[in-house]
């Protein structure tokens, strides 16, 4: 069985990230995800195990010393992660696994995997960027000011990505991801 491949996904916070990994996974239920490590405390809205897997500083340092981290990163004072296991499951089950990651740690999957897809996600506006963010009133405007401000310095990497696209409505953006997963998956995969 040919094992799938890793796409990964990036963007600034309040991008639509997770909504737009939730719109392809229904469209494409074989689709597979790889849930973040988290020190962060869970927003109200977050699952366990849905948006991310929260833990304490010390099991995520304990993750991170077994050298199960494929890629992580300290945002605004919390850690963040990416389990090889749980993704090389799922890899040599040849599926084809989407990863939220921040540019930090797609920085880490270069080196590690370059054979891996690199998506980024932009808004249309700075200004949409904050709407989106107060409308999700998950934030104080202490960390609101420090996540745009992220925000700014995760743009100017945009271009270190395979594909750069402006997440302005749902259903185009996910069109346009479809079609790229299409193009790279040649002839004998099935459309992602």
């Amino acid at each position: 069985m040919k094992g799938g491949r890793i796409i990964v996904l990036s963007g600034p916070g309040g991008v639509g990230k997770d909504t737009v990994i939730e719109a392809l996974r229904q469209r494409h239920p074989q689709l597979g995800y790889s849930v973040s490590y988290t020190t962060r405390p869970a927003r109200p809205y977050e699952r366990e195990g849905v948006h991310y897997r929260f833990v304490t500083g010390p099991r995520f340092q304990s993750l991170l010393e077994s050298g199960d981290m494929l890629e992580h990163a300290l945002i605004n004072g919390y850690h963040y992660g990416t389990s090889a296991q749980l993704v090389n499951e799922q890899l040599e089950q040849g599926r084809d696994v989407i990863l939220k990651i921040d540019v930090q740690g797609a920085e880490q999957m270069r080196r590690s995997r370059p054979d891996a897809l690199f998506i980024f996600l932009k808004p249309p506006s700075m200004n949409e960027l904050l709407r989106r963010r107060r409308a999700r009133d998950s934030e104080s405007a202490a960390e609101m000011e420090a996540r745009q401000r992220l925000a700014v310095e995760e743009m100017g990497n945009a271009a270190a990505y395979d594909h750069v696209i402006v997440n302005d409505e749902l259903d185009q953006t996910v069109a346009v991801i479809e079609s790229i997963l299409a193009a790279g998956a040649g002839d004998q995969r099935g459309p992602l």
